[in-house]
């Protein structure tokens, strides 16, 4: 196995090229809430939009390139004591145990930035193996599904 130098750092403008590789590609984003980005235009205005200006979403890094995020959700109001934690990386750096270090790095930064959050979860797409294995080797607990409305 790789000995990867992660990171976990905010996004930069200077990012483009390499969020362009993996927010392009379908293989990455079909399980995210995310549109395909198809050129550098949409992946600067994304960046800046949606990446800079989150509450807490990190780029994944390997020695400072970005390969991918990671993002936390905050409730609010009387929900504001949970968050919902999202993660996606290059398709090159699947099965590698980046994804799951990425989560590990994460969960107490998010507890120190968010002390009122007692409650960290995520959803998968039940297809998506490979993302609840990476949750449950960086600790969560799976819970059984929430039923689909009628």
């Amino acid at each position: 196995m790789n000995s990867w130098n992660i990171t976990l750092r905010p996004f930069r403008l200077t990012d483009v090229d390499d969020f362009l590789l993996w927010a392009g590609d379908d293989r990455v984003i079909r399980n995210l809430t995310w549109k395909k980005i198809a050129s550098k235009e949409e992946a600067l205005t994304f960046i800046k939009e949606r990446c800079i200006s989150h509450p807490w979403r990190r780029s994944i890094c390997i020695d400072d390139r970005c390969i991918g995020f990671i993002s936390i959700f905050p409730w609010s109001g009387d929900e504001r004591c949970k968050a919902d934690i999202g993660y996606g990386i290059a398709v090159k750096y699947w099965g590698q145990g980046i994804a799951t270090q990425a989560v590990k790095m994460a969960v107490p930064q998010v507890f120190e930035d968010f002390p009122d959050i007692v409650r960290l979860q995520a959803y998968t797409v039940v297809e998506n193996k490979a993302s609840q294995r990476v949750l449950e080797k960086a600790g969560f607990l799976k819970e059984d599904s929430i039923p689909a409305d009628p």
